[in-house]
């Protein structure tokens, strides 16, 4: 394995694409080097799948259309995509994805985000007069890459695509 600073081959998306099936959803390929600075994921969303629109005000992002079409949504708008379309998503600005009759097939680059940190509010949550804890969000937690999606009982993640457990 060469060092982390040489530069080298990661994926030929195709054969990613190729390898992963059709049926196969959400995160196809992630960037996964140690101490890098970016992420990456090559994500397929199936046919008319939706990233509900949404603000990233953190990351711009770069998107890649690999396959398929879709439609990119920014709230006042909405731009066809191609295999080919490459579109940056400034920060701040709305964005969704609608995918095409065939499914759309996309990689994002932006800047890694820090690792999540847990902070405390100051307050305490209210425990009911039956006793116990607030109810705990983590069945919300996408697990493809651990984003609470947006949007109220979201099928598919904002931030990757991968398909949410539904209750």
């Amino acid at each position: 394995m060469p060092p982390t600073n040489t530069p080298r081959l990661l994926a030929d998306l195709s054969e990613c694409v190729a390898e992963a099936g059709p049926e196969r959803r959400g995160a196809l390929w992630r960037l996964t080097e140690p101490a890098r600075q970016l992420d990456a994921n090559l994500i397929r969303l199936p046919a008319g799948a939706v990233v509900a629109e949404h603000r990233e005000n953190d990351l711009d992002v770069l998107l890649l259309v690999v396959a398929g079409d879709g439609t990119l949504l920014d709230g006042a708008r909405t731009v066809p995509l191609g295999a080919g379309a490459l579109a940056w998503l400034p920060r701040a600005a709305r964005r969704g994805l609608r995918a095409g009759p065939d499914g759309l097939v996309y990689l994002t680059v932006h800047r890694r985000r820090p690792g999540l940190a847990v902070r405390g509010t100051g307050r305490v949550a209210p425990v009911d007069d039956q006793g116990g804890e607030a109810a705990c969000w983590l069945h919300q937690v996408c697990p493809g890459c651990g984003a609470v999606p947006d949007g109220v009982a979201p099928v598919y993640c904002s931030r990757c695509g991968e398909r949410l457990a539904t209750d």
